[in-house]
């Protein structure tokens, strides 16, 4: 008998608000199996097995979920994992280095139906075969260990912003459809585009939609990707992300938390900090190299903290202001995190309304907090009740937007550190809603 939905989305609720709890994430695998939702009961028992690889329980529920996906080697290869680490592991969970040699292989032939022949291997780190910085070797070839992904999103997917879409249209998306009009106008697409603004309003979510866009390769790359504690380490790791980009041409590049890779260096205590910023400028500069077709977008909360060396023209020379949503894309986001979850008498317009200055992740977690109470009335009474808008009047009760402290410490700059009129959109912004 299949399950209530209402159900599902009670146990998904709760998993949402206590996502590391293990058991209750399986449960509500176990319920989408019995839903016929084999691909959302799979990514369930992945997200927990990322954490506990030896959960017994989502091994084999991930076997049935990819047995019902049709994807007999996958689900074997769970097994294979499943009997292995059953095998080793006596009464007192004795560590599967000290299996017997067939349990062993089994646990390996397991892994690489599971990962594949190559991410089954551990690598020198001791990850799983990710996409990671890898330790090289004095005098090592470095093969590079990067991978470019293709993003399915485009700017139609991005809900409102119009201002943000119309300026990535001039300066970087018209040019390249035409051409000829680039040349005749003598305009160079040299350089990268810096995204700046509030946190959580979707500065990432547009970086990939400019990769679909173009229909180019994708890399995104994170504080902990490049800075590594080993001298040099992290010159070659930004070395070898840019080496990447360019084999992977056309690629947009996407460098998040620029302002702590490039922060000034006068603000550096220690050198190899201005090591990086020093490498990060020669990539830029493509010294020795040819960076034509790699695309080079970052973002930042904190542009004023950029090393001023990679704000002058050939660089980051163009910025973009990245605002809160304004009221068609609250909507849309508001609507996609609603979902299937199950709701009576909500008008989500007006909550939209309601929700004036809100980041996306406030948005989020507006839905989030209107789910759990409507949840923990269903757990009290023993029946589930769908979200109603009382929940949601309660939620806006208590989340309140968080831009606000970045707007006041952000007026500041756009006031009195306005160079070159760097901050005129911010401060536009600013006197019309009398921050």
């Amino acid at each position: 008998m299949s399950t209530d939905p209402s159900v599902i989305a009670a146990i998904e609720a709760a998993v949402k608000a206590e996502p590391e709890n293990a058991e209750l994430r399986l449960h509500l695998a176990t319920l989408l199996l019995g839903a016929a939702r084999a691909q959302e009961a799979l990514d369930h028992c992945q997200k927990i097995l990322s954490t506990q690889p030896d959960h017994l329980g989502a091994l084999h529920c991930a076997a049935e979920a990819s047995d019902q996906l049709g994807d007999r080697q996958r689900g074997e290869g769970y097994r294979r994992i499943a009997a292995a680490l059953g095998g080793a592991s006596g009464a007192g969970g004795a560590a599967v280095e000290e299996s017997k040699p067939t349990e062993l292989k089994s646990l390996a032939e397991g892994l690489e139906e599971v990962f594949g022949p190559e991410r089954g291997r551990r690598d020198d780190d001791g990850g799983e075969g990710k996409a990671a910085p890898r330790r090289v070797a004095e005098g090592e070839t470095h093969e590079g260990v990067w991978e470019a992904e293709t993003s399915g999103v485009k700017l139609s997917d991005v809900a409102g912003m119009d201002e943000v879409k119309r300026r990535l249209q001039l300066s970087l998306l018209a040019p390249l459809r035409n051409p000829e009009m680039m040349k005749l106008y003598g305009r160079s697409l040299r350089g990268g585009l810096l995204l700046y603004g509030p946190p959580g309003c979707g500065k990432t979510f547009i970086a990939r939609a400019v990769a679909g866009e173009l229909g180019a390769r994708f890399i995104s790359v994170g504080l902990a990707d490049v800075l590594d504690m080993y001298i040099g380490q992290s010159e070659r790791n930004l070395r070898d992300i840019f080496e990447t980009a360019r084999r992977n041409a056309p690629c947009v590049l996407f460098i998040d938390e620029i302002d702590a890779l490039g922060r000034k260096r006068s603000l550096q205590r220690h050198s190899g900090g201005r090591d990086v910023v020093n490498q990060l400028l020669s990539e830029m500069d493509s010294i020795g190299n040819d960076n034509r077709g790699v695309f080079v977008l970052a973002a930042t909360n904190h542009p004023w903290d950029v090393d001023t060396a990679l704000r002058r023209p050939g660089r980051f020379d163009r910025t973009l202001l990245v605002l809160p949503p304004d009221a068609p894309a609250r909507a849309a986001i508001l609507r996609y995190h609603m979902g299937e979850r199950p709701a009576e008498g909500v008008d989500l317009r007006w909550v939209s309304e309601k929700t004036d200055g809100h980041s996306g992740a406030d948005l989020a977690h507006v839905v989030e907090s209107a789910a759990e109470y409507a949840m923990e009335e269903s757990i009290a009474s023993g029946k589930p009740r769908p979200i109603r808008p009382n929940d949601f009047k309660r939620a806006l009760k208590e989340i309140k937007p968080s831009t606000r402290p970045w707007f006041e410490v952000a007026r500041n700059y756009a006031m009195f550190a306005n160079e070159g009129g760097t901050y005129d959109d911010l401060l536009e912004y600013i006197k019309a809603r009398r921050i």
